[in-house]
């Protein structure tokens, strides 16, 4: 307890001191040199790609084993004196053609002045973190409190490559009309990011993948939204931002801490394993989301007065950014629809939200 924390009252049960990880690392260390000098390496990249110096040990005699041979895997292969084992040069990651060069070069007035500026431009999926740089230069300048809400707005028409709106910056809007890699929107910290189909797509979004696996990893603030289904792993340690989606894949709000998850669909399996803290909302039309949640630590409860008036501004802003057919749905007959949802609550976080609200300090929901 204590050791992964910044709660100084759990901190206070941790009875370890720094010297005792420096301690343990020391003889850590010690260990690997008695290793490698029985070995006869000087340095730890003599020992790379040695592969002429493994064994097989206690699995050999095991039944598993029968018919394998492994004598190709622990025999150095022929190549020319004077080959690297190891990496002996920079790798080039290729970052002066980034697409956020683009970004940050006509954004400077809002950057130096706050001057409300408009980008749009296609994109590919070789175009990687867009507008990560662009919020590095935000935050150099303004730290956490970055820029009036929309004072830099893109649109992008394409297909979007990995960590699209990574570590985004408040003030920024991206608006991304086609579809994005994995780690959308990871570790976000403000700004809105808008996901929907291209206005020529004639595919069911409700019902078809637009972005895949591992979105808003991590993300501490901002305000997602996506009109069409995600992958896996959604949500995964979000700790404050707020996000709709129509539909997501398994272990879905996984060791979430914080933040808004609301899913206008069907869910996969291990919902919520591991979440600690924040709310989440599914549209459980189909009456099945509970054999896909995880119970370990979460509660599910009908909505309150204040769940409902945070929800419904969620999905009509859904609607109003991304022509969700299924948000406009739910909310024209709304109070029929608003039955169908599951509030997903964290049993320790309701605890301490219900003591707060008791000392007036906040509003449960």
């Amino acid at each position: 307890v204590g050791i992964a924390t910044q709660d100084p009252e759990l901190r206070k049960q941790f009875a370890g001191k720094p010297e005792y990880v420096i301690n343990y690392f020391y003889f850590i260390a010690e260990h690997l040199r008695e290793i490698m000098a029985d070995l006869g390496f000087k340095t730890v990249n003599d020992m790379v790609g040695r592969m002429d110096m493994l064994e097989p040990y206690m699995a050999v005699e095991h039944w598993r084993r029968k018919g394998l041979d492994l004598s190709s895997m622990l025999t150095l292969p022929d190549v020319p004196h004077g080959t690297a084992r190891f990496c002996n040069s920079k790798q080039d990651h290729g970052l002066e053609q980034a697409l956020d060069h683009k970004l940050i070069s006509l954004s400077q007035e809002a950057i130096e002045n706050k001057s409300p500026v408009s980008i749009e431009m296609d994109i590919s999926n070789s175009n990687r973190v867009v507008g990560t740089m662009l919020s590095g230069r935000i935050a150099e300048k303004y730290g956490d409190t970055g820029l009036p809400d929309d004072t830099i707005t893109c649109v992008f028409n394409g297909s979007a490559g990995q960590s699209f709106g990574a570590f985004l910056s408040k003030g920024v809007t991206l608006n991304l009309h086609g579809d994005a890699n994995d780690y959308f929107a990871k570790g976000m910290s403000g700004g809105r990011i808008v996901l929907r189909p291209p206005q020529q797509s004639s595919f069911d979004a409700e019902h078809t993948t637009i972005v895949g696996n591992v979105v808003l990893y991590g993300a501490t603030g901002g305000k997602v939204y996506i009109n069409g289904l995600a992958g896996e792993r959604f949500g995964v340690r979000n700790s404050g931002a707020s996000v709709v989606v129509e539909g997501v894949g398994d272990h879905c709000c996984e060791y979430m801490t914080g933040g808004t998850v609301v899913v206008l669909g069907a869910t996969g399996r291990n919902f919520a394993a591991g979440m600690s803290g924040g709310i989440a909302y599914v549209f459980d039309e189909a009456d099945e989301f509970e054999k896909h949640c995880n119970m370990d630590m979460v509660g599910l409860e009908k909505l309150t007065n204040e769940d409902e008036s945070t929800l419904k501004y969620l999905i009509q802003e859904h609607k109003e950014y991304t022509g969700s057919a299924n948000a406009a749905r739910i909310l024209t007959s709304w109070n029929q629809m608003k039955e169908h949802f599951v509030k997903i609550i964290p049993n320790d976080y309701k605890r301490v939200l219900e003591e707060r609200k008791a000392k007036g300090q906040v509003s449960v929901g």
